[in-house]
């Protein structure tokens, strides 16, 4: 099993390999029976879902093979194949272990103590090759045999047994519009096999292949600063159309694959075609969208109504509803690959396997003509009662799934606290902060980039907003949430409160905070999907305490934008409200930056015990911390106050000059 487990993440750790959660790899060993104490030959094999890259024991399926060869024996025939996933429960060595997958009987079926099933762009190309059989045999000779296209199943388990036992030479074979299979009688066998087909293949077509198989270039790729320029304006009314019948996260890709695919003159013909592998087009749908120069929404629609017409054409009474007609793809000739999905993760998984389809379009054209599965056996794959049950056994989405939130002054103290809680609840979070280390620490402190970025940004900087909100924009798709954060604060009494003094407080808040709000809005407008704003303002905003002229009247500045936005962005689903803190001095980036120390000298307490002091003047006597504002921030976007703008919720503990009337 160690064996098994290693090899299968060297494999799956090199793209040229296998896609991302792609394919699946076994062995057969002995265990011990715990009801005879004897030994008992067993299949392990990677179970449903998982990525053989990052492979576990705990993503192995463990089964009997006696009991799970037995089943041919009771095999109905292919009209119920899908029967026999069932079956797999029955043959399980004890409990645990992930779910069997549809490919477990080409693992169990196959005599060889070792099986791999890759799905390689190289081995793809050939298998979507029009004279696919031909060029196999041509490739290999009888090393590797072509298996004719069948739906993953018991069935296409028998078939390649079979080729297997009548051909004791081969190490392999091609899987017509789908992949490879190699087997081997010991683990580094196996692997040599599946590395030998995929190396054979990949020089096959690079001698064989012509140049150019995608035709002339017809639409240049646009400089780097413009195109990246265009993506941002277009990502967020993308991401709006493709957001339709739920909501999605975006992702965009200019590598040079995709340039170049969408520069040539068989952009259109090839990707109408659409995908072959059942890994490909599960992701990507059956086709993408390919944007010309008409009408965005007028193309979208078009989409909508083509894909619509594909599963009128092909489900039949027992097919599982729609799930959406959106595309999952979307390519601008010039500009690049915009994909979309419930989340970061699989928006930009979707892209990475679509890669794969350019990439075995290209070797499939450069020796003969691109040749997917048809149509209606795409359809027979996406609309499968068994995918179905798979995606119904997904936990549900947490309250912010498929949103991003751009929180600004995110490296530390309340913005830190409010980023850690929105990704907590499954947002994606750009955390915006001058301070550029503090933005990644906070950054990588919620995860990867499919879960969090961080952008440099000072708020005061009209450029340096919209630059970074073209950053949020390229890396998840748009922007939700949007949370004015950024602060600081200098305690003095009004004479000796400086024009600096005063000007330094309105340009990073009451100003800071309108130009975030004016972009955010922006591309909230063009998403079309409506939004949140969210103001940290202060009690101060109410309460006027001493020595705080500068700091209490931007904060009155701030409180007061909620309500004018809040009036005037209603119309586009824009809802904005505030959080009115008291004093957090446990935590907080302005306390322990002086403020702390300015405000202790006033109230004449150390300033050790400043956060005791203002709870005991609160009506609850409890202090506020950062997770407190977060909370409440929460509570504004989480969803259950959707009717609710133009609010201010105090975090206080209750001070009652700051009661608002």
């Amino acid at each position: 099993m160690k064996d098994l487990i290693a090899r299968s993440r060297r494999l799956g750790a090199d793209p040229r390999n296998t896609n991302y959660a792609g394919g699946n790899t076994s062995a057969v060993g002995l265990a011990a029976d715990p009801v005879t104490g004897g030994d008992v030959e067993v299949l392990w094999v990677k179970g449903s879902g998982g990525d053989l890259g990052t492979l576990t024991e705990a993503g192995l399926a463990v089964l009997r093979l006696d009991r799970l060869r037995a089943l041919t024996g009771v095999y109905p025939g292919v009209e119920r194949e899908d029967e026999m996933v069932a079956a797999f429960d029955y043959c399980l060595h004890g409990r645990g272990g992930a779910a069997p997958s549809i490919d477990t009987a080409m693992h169990g079926l196959v005599e060889a103590a070792h099986v791999d099933h890759l799905h390689p762009d190289a081995g793809i190309a050939l298998a979507t090759a029009a004279d696919g059989p031909a060029l196999t045999k041509e490739c290999f000779g009888d090393r590797v045999l072509w298996v004719p296209w069948r739906r993953p199943g018991f069935q296409l388990g028998l078939d390649i047994a079979a080729v297997h036992r009548a051909n004791p030479q081969a190490i392999g074979v091609i899987l017509g519009g789908h992949g490879i299979t190699a087997w081997g009688a010991t683990s580094d066998e196996c692997e040599a096999n599946s590395l030998e087909i995929i190396r054979t293949a990949t020089e096959f077509l690079a001698a064989r292949g012509r140049p150019e198989p995608f035709g002339p270039v017809v639409h240049p790729p646009l400089p780097l600063e413009e195109r990246r320029s265009r993506a941002a304006e277009l990502m967020p009314v993308l991401r709006g159309l493709a957001s339709s019948d739920r909501p999605q996260v975006g992702h965009f890709t200019d590598t040079d694959v995709v340039l170049d695919f969408v520069s040539r003159a068989a952009l259109e013909d090839l990707a109408a075609r659409g995908t072959s592998c059942p890994d490909h087009f599960l992701r990507t749908k059956v086709r993408p969208l390919v944007l010309t120069s008409s009408s965005v929404e007028e193309q979208f629609a078009a989409y909508r109504a083509e894909y619509a017409a594909y599963y009128e054409r092909h489900a039949t009474p027992d097919s599982p509803a729609m799930r959406g007609a959106d595309p999952a793809i979307v390519l601008v000739p010039g500009v690049g690959m915009f994909s979309f999905g419930a989340d970061k993760q699989t928006a930009r998984v979707a892209g990475e396997f679509y890669v794969n389809a350019i990439n075995v379009m290209r070797g499939a054209e450069s020796v003969s003509t691109y040749a997917p599965i048809p149509e209606s056996e795409k359809f027979r794959i996406e609309y499968w009662a068994l995918e179905e049950a798979k995606l119904a056994r997904r936990p549900a989405p947490r309250p912010l799934a498929s949103r991003v939130a751009f929180v600004t002054g995110g490296g530390s103290g309340i913005g830190r606290a409010i980023a850690l809680r929105l990704a907590s609840e499954g947002a994606c979070v750009v955390v915006a902060d001058r301070a550029t280390d503090a933005a990644a620490a906070v950054a990588a402190e919620i995860g990867t980039s499919d879960k969090a970025v961080a952008v440099t940004v000072d708020v005061t900087s009209e450029a340096a907003i919209k630059a970074a909100f073209a950053e949020a924009v390229l890396a998840f798709g748009g922007v939700d949430l949007v949370v004015n954060n950024a602060g600081l604060s200098i305690s003095k009494p009004l004479l000796e409160t400086t024009v600096d003094d005063w000007d330094l407080q309105h340009d990073v808040m009451a100003r800071g905070s309108f130009l975030v709000a004016r972009e955010a809005a922006r591309v909230m407008i063009d998403q079309g999907t409506g939004g949140d704003i969210v103001y940290i303002a202060s009690k101060n905003a109410v309460f006027a305490g001493p020595n705080n002229v500068a700091y209490g009247a931007t904060k009155a500045d701030q409180a007061h934008q909620v309500r004018l936005l809040a009036a005037e962005l209603g119309e586009h689903g824009i809802r904005v409200n505030g959080v009115n803190p008291d004093g957090v001095v446990r935590g907080s980036g302005i306390f322990a930056s002086g403020w702390g120390a300015q405000r202790a000298a006033v109230y004449g307490v150390p300033e050790s015990e400043l956060g005791a002091f203002y709870a005991q003047r609160t009506i609850l006597k409890r202090e506020v911390l950062p997770s407190h504002v977060a909370n409440a921030v929460f509570a504004l976007v989480g969803g259950e106050l959707s009717h609710t703008t133009g609010l201010h919720v105090p975090v206080d503990a209750g001070v009652a000059a700051a009661f608002l009337r």
